[in-house]
């Protein structure tokens, strides 16, 4: 692609310092973290972004080139050569320096583990014998004992590691909202916030649950607009049956889906996010109510028998950790965001997969600023939600088909009620 102009040579610009900030980023974490997996990663994310600098330099048309690099030595080679580090009979070990992945990973494969003998994904505390620890808990809903079923079913591999089929879920999750697009071209720094900025590639390599998220969330706003409210109110029950906090984003597509065909495909989409929802939760909530409530209800608010050790120093933490009145002046402060988002979506709804995912990137954002207790890697959402909302923006912009182009604010949203049995969907309508 020619990179000629001013506007060419600002974006090579923006490209070298999008790699230099990541390559700082890299070497910080591998000099100065304390966890030996982000450690793991630094040192190989730091040739990863350096070397995209240094190829953007030299081959300027062939800005793919770095984006390709940096993704390889970022995330595939320290999730695979961390995957590999993990000993068969590996549990835990002296904190932080043995964990070869955060513990997200262990919780996810010991939830599929218990799903498979017990029907539900979550210990019963009162079973332990020994006060409850929060590495104990399962803060997820159902659906996400879904990417440890691998390392349940067929036993203790590398390539079993619940990261890999993150990475491979959130791969397929986007690979599908792309067809679903009609596949169109897609923008540069899209990607690069999306796929391959440091806090997606790093929480790909030591965890990599919140990008599966993400990928969904893409997902479900590529469908909202292209193919029917149906299938979009079902992958957004399976998102808020995986984590909680795809809820707001949820909220966000439902009022998108309103704006841009009215309420009987509200209605629907409502419908489809009940249904399957409850299809994925009732059974695990029948075979165990109280564990289900004290995993995924009061343990991540707080409410739990053990603590939450989400304690990043962010904005809505700093404040609370002032006293009893700075944890309301918290809670006060989220609650506005909470309000001025709400009235946001009410006076001016979402009419593109692009402005949902605008919105659902500052909602969760103001989220994670705010919240009393939270971790600086949930930053990844916006981050990635933004670089994602750029690439869709970028369809919009490009002149072409109408089934290759995500529909502007100010597309129709008058709309046949759906195809016939039988037909296929069209893929610029909702049905």
């Amino acid at each position: 692609m020619a990179m000629g102009g001013d506007a060419g040579r600002a974006e090579l610009r923006l490209d070298l310092l999008f790699y230099a900030f990541g390559g700082v980023f890299a070497l910080v974490t591998a000099v100065l973290s304390e966890f030996y997996g982000y450690r793991v990663w630094g040192n190989f994310a730091v040739s990863g972004y350096f070397a995209a600098a240094a190829l953007t330099l030299l081959r300027p048309t062939q800005r793919w080139l770095p984006v390709v690099v940096s993704g390889v030595l970022s995330i595939v080679a320290p999730l695979l050569y961390l995957a590999f580090r993990r000993a068969p009979d590996f549990t835990w070990g002296p904190w932080p320096w043995s964990f070869p992945a955060q513990p997200e990973v262990w919780v996810i494969e010991r939830a599929a583990r218990l799903l498979l003998a017990d029907g539900t994904p979550y210990t019963d505390l009162a079973t332990l014998g020994r006060t409850a620890h929060p590495d104990d808990y399962t803060p997820y809903g159902p659906a996400m004992s879904v990417f440890g079923l691998p390392r349940a079913v067929f036993g203790d591999h590398p390539l079993t590691d619940s990261r890999v089929m993150f990475l491979l879920g959130s791969a397929l999750a986007v690979w599908a909202a792309w067809r679903v697009l009609g596949k169109p071209t897609i923008s540069v720094r899209g990607a690069q916030l999306a796929a391959i900025s440091p806090l997606t590639a790093l929480t790909l390599s030591v965890a990599g649950d919140d990008v599966a998220i993400v990928a969904m969330i893409v997902l479900a706003a590529a469908l909202a607009y292209r193919v029917s409210p149906v299938w979009t109110g079902a992958v957004c029950a399976v998102m808020v049956a995986m984590k909680l906090t795809a809820i707001p984003a949820a909220v966000v597509i439902g009022f998108g889906v309103l704006a841009h065909a009215g309420g009987r495909a509200l209605s629907r989409y409502l419908g489809a996010l009940a249904s399957v929802g409850a299809l994925i939760t009732v059974p695990v909530l029948a075979a165990d109510p109280a564990s289900f409530v004290e995993h995924v209800i009061k343990f991540p608010v707080g409410l739990g028998q053990a603590s939450s050790p989400a304690s990043s120093p962010l904005p809505g933490h700093l404040i609370a950790g002032t006293g009893p009145v700075g944890h309301v002046i918290a809670l006060v402060l989220l609650g506005i965001a909470a309000c001025a988002i709400t009235a946001w979506l009410v006076v001016r709804p979402p009419r593109s997969g692009t402005e949902v995912l605008v919105r659902v990137a500052v909602g969760l954002g103001a989220a994670i600023l705010l919240a009393p207790a939270t971790r600086w890697g949930y930053l990844v959402y916006p981050v990635a939600l933004a670089g994602a909302a750029i690439a869709f923006a970028a369809i919009t912009a490009t002149p072409g088909p109408a089934s290759q182009r995500d529909p502007g604010p100010d597309s129709a949203t008058d709309h046949p009620a759906g195809p016939s049995a039988g037909t296929t969907p069209n893929p610029s309508g909702l049905s």
